[in-house]
């Protein structure tokens, strides 16, 4: 019986080729509009959210600041210190905090034989790597025992790897810092981060808290990195550190400019609302120009009824109910669009393949890898998400013209010339 239909669908549409192909090609073009939107939209989320995430994910940044409350008989106005002490409590009390490390940093210079450069050297735990997704490209991150053994081992940014190395390898050299000899355990690729502080990751090093002593006074840290055990429990874990310092320290916890923290997990919200925003709007602009093709679809087919009247009437009369000439004529639609559609979805394929990469964040980084531009790649899910929409606008399309050919007097059908 589908068989049939389909067959019947074929041959009716084979009659006007030249309209038919018209027809079609409006839901190709539809078609292509909705997938490339798609692909756009789902290349600019991506970048985003890569560069955001780049950062960590669901870290907390403390900063010490200056107490502005009176509490615990201090006057206002004593400078915060993030010590030892400090992270020690936070790590044993906080049950809402999974990690908790010091940061201490100074800008000093690097040299390796003739190249020198002059950058953020960061004292850090060996949990920091895992905390802001330090991840080695070649070697490896600071380990525990480095720490616990104050070794002088350095891991390199992007950035200032290529500055001191050009394109060899750096692990296993000996770099100085501000003459002291440190040994290259690990370098990144560039991270391409729109959130940073100090110094972004790419033009940053990193060495062991402990062998940051040997160099300048670590004995108070210049932040504390922290993690909530959940993302959950951010504020929480936020109002539990501030809490522990503020014992200590003898400050009011509520004083919010003795310790300024930020939170990834504030501003996730807002990139999720400005990239979903983003794929909406194109998805919509995507479904007004395949609505415009499956209009075109509506009127050829109101048209084609017009032109069969007397052939549904004989075909009513031979016994055939109005559900078999609804049929037929949804389905004659649904051959068009999903022609159309086919072609589209290959020619959606196509045209992302061959334009590639779209320029975005590239030039702003000054990267020509691509990494950080819009792909235009069509994926699984653009296709599927087209197919459905062009199902509902086939569906739709051949709705109008189907029941005015059913609801068709047999009698004044075949007398209609």
């Amino acid at each position: 019986m589908l068989e049939e239909i389909l067959a019947e669908a074929w041959m009716s549409l084979r009659r006007q080729p030249l309209r038919s192909g018209l027809t079609v090609a409006g839901i190709v073009w539809g078609i292509v509009a909705v997938a490339m939107l798609l692909a756009y939209g789902a290349g600019f989320r991506r970048v985003l959210i890569h560069t955001f995430e780049a950062f960590g994910h669901d870290v907390i940044v403390c900063w010490p600041g200056t107490t502005s409350e009176q509490a615990g008989g201090e006057r206002a106005g004593q400078n915060v210190q993030f010590e030892r002490e400090d992270v020690e409590n936070i790590r044993r009390s906080a049950s809402l905090v999974k990690q908790v490390c010091p940061e201490t940093v100074k800008f000093l210079p690097l040299s390796y034989q003739e190249r020198f450069a002059t950058t953020a050297v960061r004292g850090v735990c060996p949990e920091y790597g895992q905390m802001r997704k330090e991840i080695a490209s070649e070697g490896r991150w600071i380990s525990p025992d480095d720490e616990i053994n104050r070794r002088r081992v350095i891991f390199l940014g992007a950035m200032i790897k290529r500055k001191l190395f050009a394109g060899t390898s750096a692990v296993g050299e000996r770099v100085r810092i501000d003459g002291t000899p440190f040994t290259v355990i690990g370098t990144m690729d560039r991270k391409f981060q729109d959130s940073s502080y100090f110094q972004d990751d790419d033009h940053s090093v990193w060495i062991p808290y402990g062998a940051a002593g040997d160099l300048w006074d670590t004995r108070s840290a210049s932040a504390l990195v922290v993690t909530p055990v959940a993302p959950e429990f951010d504020q929480k874990a936020q109002q539990q550190v501030l809490a522990l310092l503020a014992e200590r320290q003898h400050f009011s916890p509520t004083d919010q400019r003795a310790v300024r923290m930020i939170s990834m997990a504030a501003f996730r919200p807002i990139y999720n609302a400005i990239t979903y925003g983003l794929e909406f709007l194109l998805l919509f602009v995507g479904l007004l120009t395949l609505g415009i093709g499956g209009i075109g679809v509506m009127n050829i087919m109101l048209v084609t009824v017009n032109e069969r009247t007397r052939e549904i009437g004989l075909r009513r009369a031979l016994g055939a109910r109005r559900r078999h000439i609804r049929i037929q004529f949804l389905s004659e639609t649904l051959v068009v669009t999903l022609a159309g559609g086919l072609m589209g979805v290959l020619l959606s394929v196509a045209i992302g393949a061959v334009i590639g990469t779209l320029p975005f964040l590239g030039p702003a980084y000054e990267d020509t890898s691509g990494a950080v531009d819009i792909s235009m790649h069509v994926s699984g899910e653009i296709l599927a998400a087209s197919v459905g929409v062009l199902v509902i606008v086939g569906v739709l399309s051949g709705l109008i013209p189907a029941m005015r050919a059913a609801r068709l007097d047999p009698v004044e059908a075949l007398r209609y010339e």
